[in-house]
């Protein structure tokens, strides 16, 4: 029991630093301005960057740019006009489906493809 509570006040600090960088609200608003100065959040991603070209890990860096890519995506006013007035917009769905498709069938091939 006092280890349960130990750890519950040890990762409720922890829960409490994050919340406190504010990265989670950059990246839940799509503030890239803010999230790219933000050293909590740029120092560690450098870190991960610098990390995946030493170990020539192309496949991975190649991954995450495109998470990072489709993250911005996410934020842009295009993606938030796909729904209006509770009614999904077909006509804007389907480059988006479209573009989706053509990710999916870029990371497969990086897996699959150039062995």
């Amino acid at each position: 029991m006092a280890n349960a509570a130990a750890a519950d006040g040890f990762f409720s600090k922890i829960g409490a630093w994050v919340l406190s960088t504010g990265v989670p609200d950059q990246v839940q608003n799509v503030d890239v301005a803010g999230l790219f100065t933000n050293p909590y959040f740029l120092v560690p991603f450098i870190g991960l960057v610098g990390y995946l070209i030493w170990k020539q890990s192309f496949n991975e860096l190649i991954i995450v740019m495109i998470f990072v890519a489709l993250w911005w995506i996410s934020g842009t006013e295009y993606m938030q006009t796909l729904v209006v007035d509770g009614e999904l917009q077909i006509k804007k769905v389907l480059p988006v489906l479209a573009g989706a498709s053509a990710v999916l069938g870029f990371i497969i091939y990086l897996y699959f493809g150039r062995s």
